[in-house]
């Protein structure tokens, strides 16, 4: 093989690994069709500065300045709009709330390739933000999917995160994506190939945000809720992340729940709100 084709192999190669890369993130993440005030919540528009000098489209909806306050996660190719259900139940109970849509998605700011790690800096993000404006200090989190993962790797990095209650979190993105190659019968290396590519070309290290690598550091009292038939993110990933931090963390496994439907369980809201209600109280005074 003469020098040459081994010159175009290499660059086919890499062409057909960064047409790979670009699918991935081909997804379309709209902006929110509703906001709070559909359900008569009061809320105020905010921009949050974003770590790489763009901002976080995001609803602040007060309750009391000294109350605790949760940040709501959305899921990849979602937005703040996810959120509604969990805005129409927390909001009631005295919760100051705060909500965004991550980087790449819904009405905030781009970024080039979006993870878990991106998801993660932009919950450290908010919790600064909240930091200025609020004078409590105490600060809970509710993420979902890629933001449920986001919530622990955070929880893992800042100490003033008191709670986390995650839905369907995934441990780590490389099980994530393996388990996507498998299903449609991508051969293993191919996925050994691409994330090698991806560190060297963009310095993306999975392992290094993967939220099981961050969750023995967390703090926070962690709340993860996994469907039992999630083929999105395996149930195996959740018990992973207990394994991890069984002193923090507890587990329920939700009965016939898959990926997006945990929050349809009739004792759903009973178990978070008790969770809560333990480990971030609101002063009824």
């Amino acid at each position: 093989m003469t020098l040459l084709w081994i010159i175009v192999i290499l660059v086919s190669l890499v062409l057909l690994l960064e047409r790979g890369i670009e699918k991935t993130y081909g997804y379309e993440s709209p902006p929110h069709k509703n906001t709070p005030a559909k359900f008569e919540i009061p809320f105020e528009e905010i921009r949050i500065p974003a770590i790489d000098g763009g901002e976080l489209y995001g609803w602040f909806i007060p309750t009391k300045a000294d109350a605790p306050t949760l940040i709501l996660i959305h899921g990849w190719s979602r937005n703040v709009g996810r959120m509604m259900p969990y805005i129409r139940k927390l909001h009631p109970q005295g919760y100051n709330l705060l909500v965004f849509d991550a980087r790449n998605h819904g009405s905030s700011t781009p970024t080039p390739r979006p993870s878990v790690g991106t998801f993660t800096e932009d919950v450290l993000s908010a919790v600064d933000f909240l930091g200025e404006k609020m004078s409590s200090s105490e600060i809970g989190l509710v993420g979902l999917s890629i933001g449920g993962g986001a919530s622990i790797a955070a929880s893992g990095r800042d100490a003033r995160i008191k709670v986390a209650v995650t839905v369907g979190a995934l441990s780590s993105p490389i099980k994530v994506m393996r388990a996507q190659f498998a299903e449609k019968h991508i051969p293993q290396f191919v996925g050994t190939l691409l994330f090698s590519f991806m560190r060297l070309r963009y310095g993306l290290d999975f392992k290094r945000i993967a939220p099981i690598n961050l969750a023995p550091n967390a703090k926070a009292e962690i709340f993860l809720i996994h469907g039992e038939n999630d083929k999105t993110i395996a149930l195996e990933q959740a018990k992973d992340l207990l394994a991890a931090n069984p002193e923090r963390m507890r587990l329920w496994v939700v009965p016939e729940k898959g990926h997006s439907d945990c929050h349809f369980h009739p004792d759903f809201w009973e178990k978070v709100s008790a969770f809560l209600a333990e480990n971030l109280p609101i002063d009824k005074d």
